[in-house]
């Protein structure tokens, strides 16, 4: 038993060794520079297994317009930490960084919505998500219900991970709008950013009107729990 904790440890010391010294020094070579492992300004990884895991890869242009956005962000909603998600692994274009698309070469970044504590009324860093993903601010009654459109034309993933993710702890979270679309039009004004991905009716709901917002179409999942931002 001593034996098999030993060997455990070892390889965990190991693998954290390599994962927070060594890889961040291998991957310059191949264009992709690290986001912050932990609270660095006013960003950081919403769940440290992001960077733990080599998830947290990206270009150096798209680091420099996160770290840029939330600095602004800061600056007008004080105490706002810009928490991302999943970017890339740090080697090698086209290498999938699952169950993502298109997360293969360093140019796309996943950033969590804002939220506000439904006990406090205040605004919150935290997200009723642990990872981010699958507790989504869906549409209203009278909304563009694009997840029922892309289940009527058969994409049975659409909706995955809310399926997976336990939803109990939405009742504790409102979905700030205010911060929210500020966060994506700050994007969206960066020269570099080509593309931000959010489901329909939220661009409709948050009058986002730039034409590099776009639908990310019925073959990904939906996009109410997330912002997806990428270089163009």
């Amino acid at each position: 038993m001593a034996n098999v904790i030993l060997k455990v440890s070892s390889f965990f010391i190991v693998y954290s060794v390599a994962t927070f010294f060594i890889i961040p020094l291998l991957a310059k070579p191949f264009g992709r520079v690290s986001l912050p492992f932990m609270q660095t300004g006013n960003i950081e990884p919403l769940n440290f297994f992001t960077c733990f895991l080599n998830r947290q890869y990206v270009r150096p242009g798209l680091k420099q317009a996160t770290l840029e956005v939330a600095y602004k962000m800061n600056a007008e909603f004080p105490g706002t930490i810009v928490n991302y998600l999943d970017a890339n692994f740090p080697f090698f274009n086209k290498f999938p960084l699952i169950p993502h698309l298109s997360h293969n070469d360093g140019k796309k970044l996943d950033i969590a919505f804002c939220y506000i504590d439904n006990k406090t009324g205040l605004q919150t860093n935290r997200t009723p998500s642990i990872i981010g993903y699958g507790i989504s601010e869906g549409p209203g009654i009278d909304e563009i219900n694009t997840a029922e459109f892309c289940k009527g034309k058969g994409y049975w993933q659409y909706s995955f991970m809310m399926k997976i993710i336990p939803q109990g702890n939405k009742k504790n979270y409102l979905f700030d709008s205010t911060r929210t679309k500020e966060l994506v039009n700050l994007f969206v004004d960066k020269p570099g950013i080509g593309k931000v991905f959010i489901e329909p009716h939220l661009k409709t709901r948050l009058k986002l009107t730039s034409d590099k917002i776009r639908f990310h179409g019925c073959q990904a999942v939906r996009h109410d729990d997330h912002i997806h931002i990428q270089l163009r």
